[in-house]
């Protein structure tokens, strides 16, 4: 009895040592955008002070939040569903023919520092004439989603067993067929582990963002830069900032997280 007490006792510190790293500096952030200048950057911290919420109101009726939260929204859905579009059939092929080459040469790409592609980008969509349009921002974000798509879904396609579309086929359904009625409805999971990873990356990413994006298509990471001036920085305005820009993919997350563990962790099983 004596022994399970203290196993509880070490699994809840070592649970705790492990969450106040992570959670710190979330809720240090959180804190912050409810104080004012002087109480964010006052020493000692003040642990205790009177919240406010015109950091908030800054942010959402001062600076037209919300057509950058739109930004982000159009930007990470149709990245996302274009990288699906492409990306499962391509790890279906991988999984099924394996080819090795493909699946390396594409996760390279994930790799591979996202500004080596920039510079390229940049003049492409300049001579096109695309910068600061949605085609551009989604474009570069399919760099981000597309690698993630194929990784998840060519490693949850090997562990399906052959064996059931073969049974498909035999039953007069075409590869296509059995692709469509039989291996997306399995893998679901994998599916949704893919969405939401991808999204969240396409969410937060700031440098493509940063040079492709003007204020037409300005996304919400970029828009945190208007309380930063020259003379000082707004910083009770961008925690409330960061806080909103967090929130959807914390709540995405949490929705979907029984999934995400079950997609990862399926396709890591063979047959």
């Amino acid at each position: 009895m004596r022994t399970s007490a203290t196993k509880r006792i070490l699994f809840f510190l070592l649970m705790l040592c492990i969450a106040v790293p992570v959670l710190f500096p979330f809720l240090w952030m959180l804190s912050s955008s409810f104080k004012t200048q002087v109480d964010i950057v006052a020493w000692p911290p003040r642990i205790i002070f009177s919240p406010i919420i015109d950091n908030y109101i800054r942010v959402f009726a001062e600076q037209n939040f919300l057509r950058y939260f739109k930004n982000s929204l159009i930007v990470g859905l149709c990245a996302v569903g274009f990288s699906l579009l492409l990306g499962l059939p391509a790890a279906y092929s991988i999984a099924r023919f394996k080819q090795k080459k493909l699946s390396v040469f594409i996760l390279v790409a994930r790799l591979m520092p996202g500004i080596s592609f920039l510079m390229p980008w940049y003049i492409i969509f300049s001579r096109l004439r695309l910068m600061d349009s949605y085609v551009a921002l989604i474009l570069s974000h399919m760099l981000i989603a597309l690698p993630i798509v194929v990784w998840i879904m060519s490693s949850y396609f090997e562990s399906i067993p052959l064996e059931m579309e073969e049974s498909a086929m035999v039953d007069g359904a075409t590869r296509q067929k059995a692709f469509l009625s039989i291996i997306l409805p399995i893998a679901t999971p994998g599916i949704v582990t893919s969405i939401t990873l991808s999204f969240i990356f396409s969410w937060n990413n700031f440098m493509f963002s940063q040079v492709l994006s003007m204020e037409k298509t300005k996304t919400l990471p970029i828009a945190v830069y208007n309380f930063v001036s020259y003379a000082e920085v707004d910083w009770g305005a961008v925690m409330a900032a960061a806080v909103a820009i967090m929130t959807p993919a914390i709540i995405l997350t949490m929705i979907f997280q029984k999934y995400v563990v079950k997609g990862l962790t399926m396709g890591a099983v063979k047959g």
